[in-house]
């Protein structure tokens, strides 16, 4: 998936009130939008490289908006709403092995009354549906590492999978990796560990769990190779 216009480089004054970042571009101060409202844990030391996307929408008070930090000589996407984009762009170009080949893929599809997933996609006649986590956490040379901080909410999509199974769907999480360089993945249990003890739950009722390491630059963010999970 290709940025709209290439991204400008500064570095990372700081981050505040989860939306706003300033940045430091060529000696001059400005506030970006930050689309990450997480911890976004390892992420905000003062003068990593970023890089911003500026926007023309007359509209918008930010004309920027943050999309990479460059952490521990790693590029990291930090937008979590281009993560179903990237998704998206994998699943119609087949780029999920496991999900390869579909002959429907519908975004952000009702589950129940209270619940959508990212996607629901059909093959072979049997409908699938699929969440999708952002990774941006890793506190290794090569290990990523989800959640970054206590998610409720992400525990709950873990019990709902589990309830489609019942129901006779199958059904997919995606651990979306947006950091460089990442060979292993593992669900970070000294965070959150009832998410963790709910993934293990999930894992054996049936629930398919991959990782998938994205290749990150200036230009483009694109799903790149499946990285192991490591369990526990």
């Amino acid at each position: 998936m290709k940025f709209t216009k290439p991204l400008i480089k500064g570095k990372l004054i700081k981050r505040y009130k989860r939306f706003f970042a300033d940045i430091n571009l060529n000696g001059k101060t400005v506030t970006a939008h930050c689309p990450n409202t997480g911890s976004m844990k390892g992420l905000l030391e003062k003068d990593n490289e970023v890089y911003l996307l500026k926007h023309n929408d007359p509209k918008r008070k930010l004309k920027y908006g943050l999309e990479i930090i460059k952490a521990r000589k790693n590029f990291v996407g930090v937008n979590t709403h281009l993560a179903n984009k990237i998704v998206n762009h994998a699943l119609v170009n087949n780029l999920i092995k496991e999900l390869s080949n579909c002959s429907s893929v519908k975004p952000e599809v009702f589950f129940n009354k209270e619940t959508r997933f990212d996607f629901m996609v059909e093959k072979d006649k049997y409908k699938t549906f699929i969440e999708v986590k952002n990774v941006t956490l890793f506190r290794d040379k090569n290990t990523a590492e989800f959640p970054d901080a206590i998610t409720s909410r992400g525990s709950k999509h873990l019990l709902t999978l589990i309830d489609a199974i019942k129901k006779g769907y199958k059904t997919y999480l995606i651990f979306l990796v947006q950091i460089q360089n990442m060979e292993y993945f593992k669900i970070a249990k000294d965070i959150d560990n009832e998410y963790y003890e709910n993934y293990l739950r999930a894992k054996k009722a049936g629930v398919n769990f991959l990782a998938y390491r994205c290749k990150i630059s200036s230009k483009e963010i694109f799903i790149d190779k499946k990285i192991e999970i490591i369990d526990e």
